[in-house]
């Protein structure tokens, strides 16, 4: 096969053309590229949120292309018969795609890269989702990092590649494969009434994703540090749905973040920590993927968690109704926004896993519904670590008091009031729309009287503690 045979761009967290490894090098091969995004079993068994805000992707990346000259083509089924399908179709001597890190997208894309190899096809993955590959952090005897801070120490000062700009030209095929209608997928058929709610919060695709970034450096990253565990202000730069999606590059923000940091701005150094703290998790997934549905730490194998979901006090979770504001108010964020702020994740998932005794998967699993940037790697890391299950996780006896906490990140009540509607006289737009995006078989309305806590603070605590240390923790 020669280099003018097209080639087939696999697509799937990269949903950009700008900064992307994959797609340059597809352009440079020198064929026609021809764009696919497949519908395969891991895209289908997404939650609810998730599958949602990726349709939108897809449907904001698909103009984008149309743009460009290019398009998208959309195929369901198996990806490995839908790509060999598609090779023998367009006679395509080459299969690029951007490189994945769970065990399955990992076990699957050495079994295509294999079986496309062996029959002649230039098949090859691409880094374009995080900064580091993860096998290129190690620690001084060869280890991957176990903690987060000496991981952050070796990878502070190393060079990152400058981001690349999309391609003037994407050359495109005579012919096109057939694709399939967006719409037929039915991506937000799950989220029900709750999607025309969530819609507002999303800030889809590259171009609004790079507005994002810009308005946040220009603006804001001066006082994250600050800013970012308060839950009333707009402190963060909202850019996780975009980076779970690759609708923006991490390079693209790392640079970002390296001219504030060179221009003085306070908080630049601690946001790039945290786009270091994103990599961690996915250096944990790769290098211990049974951080996704084990505890990390196997002697928590034997606590005593509940593992009922069903349990009255985790319905009462799930539903924004544990008669505790913090928890609650973070819970209807997520319903109406698809997001919920950094500080009050930590707290949920803290209240839940410990002052109700429950199984973090339980959490993890809600999350994974719930969540327009849910996030694999960081998704299952930021549970085990407020359970004291995970890696360079929280202490086991730390216990966030959620009434505290509150009090001190948010004293005006600004957080509570805005997501909260029960007892308020007026309550704001955003409390009313929670009503509006929950299942009608919850029953709730506005005019609830707000419930008392289903268990006291102070003794979900003290019953927490004396598990862990009957336990011997």
């Amino acid at each position: 096969m020669n280099e003018q045979t097209p080639t087939i761009l696999w697509l799937r967290r990269d949903l950009r053309l700008g900064d992307h490894p994959a797609l340059r090098a597809a352009c440079a091969r020198g064929g026609p590229v021809i764009p696919v995004f497949i519908l395969d079993d891991g895209v289908e068994a997404l939650g609810a949120a998730p599958k949602w805000r990726l349709g939108l992707s897809l449907e904001t990346l698909g103009k984008a292309l149309a743009r460009a000259g290019s398009r998208l083509v959309l195929r369901r089924g198996d990806a490995h018969e839908v790509l060999k399908s598609l090779v023998a179709k367009t006679g395509a001597g080459a299969v690029y795609w951007s490189r994945l890190y769970d065990p399955a997208s990992i076990e699957r894309d050495k079994a295509i890269k294999a079986d496309l190899t062996a029959t002649g096809v230039d098949a090859r993955s691409f880094a374009g989702h995080l900064l580091f590959e993860p096998w290129t952090v190690e620690t001084k005897t060869g280890g991957y990092y176990k903690v987060y801070t000496p991981m952050w120490n070796a990878v502070r000062g190393r060079d990152v590649a400058t981001p690349e700009a999309a391609p003037k030209h994407i050359p495109v095929p005579e012919n096109w494969p057939e694709s399939e209608e967006l719409s037929d997928w039915q991506m937000g058929a799950a989220m029900q009434r709750g999607a025309e709610v969530c819609l507002p919060h999303q800030q889809i695709g590259e171009v609004r994703a790079q507005a994002r970034l810009a308005d946040f450096v220009d603006d804001a990253i001066g006082g994250y540090s600050e800013a970012r565990n308060l839950p009333g202000v707009e402190g963060t730069s909202g850019l996780s749905e975009n980076l779970t999606l690759g609708e923006i590059s991490p390079r693209q923000c790392w640079h970002a973040g390296q001219r504030a940091r060179h221009e003085g701005a306070k908080g630049a150094e601690t946001w790039l920590k945290e786009l270091v703290w994103r990599e961690f998790a996915y250096h944990l997934m790769y290098h211990t993927p049974h951080i996704l549905t084990d505890n990390w730490r196997r002697e928590w194998d034997s606590f005593a968690w509940n593992e009922d979901a069903s349990h009255p006090h985790v319905v009462a979770w799930q539903q924004g109704r544990t008669g505790v504001p913090f928890v609650d108010a973070a819970m209807r964020e997520m319903y109406v926004t698809g997001r919920m702020h950094n500080r009050a994740r930590m707290i949920v998932a803290s209240y839940l896993t410990k002052h109700l005794m429950t199984h973090w998967k339980i959490g993890q699993r809600w999350f994974e519904d719930c969540l327009t940037d849910w996030d694999p790697a960081s998704n299952a890391m930021g549970w085990q670590w407020a359970a004291g299950s995970g890696p360079d996780a929280a202490p086991y006896f730390r216990v966030f008091n959620p009434e505290t906490q509150l009090k001190k990140f948010d004293p005006d009540g600004v957080y509570s009031r805005r997501w909260i509607a029960e007892g308020q006289i007026s309550p704001a737009r955003t409390a009313i729309s929670y009503f509006e995006a929950i299942p009608r078989r919850w029953r709730m309305t506005a005019e609830d009287t707000y419930p008392a806590p289903v268990v006291a603070l102070d003794e979900g605590r003290k019953r927490a503690l004396a598990a862990y240390q009957a336990r011997g923790f």
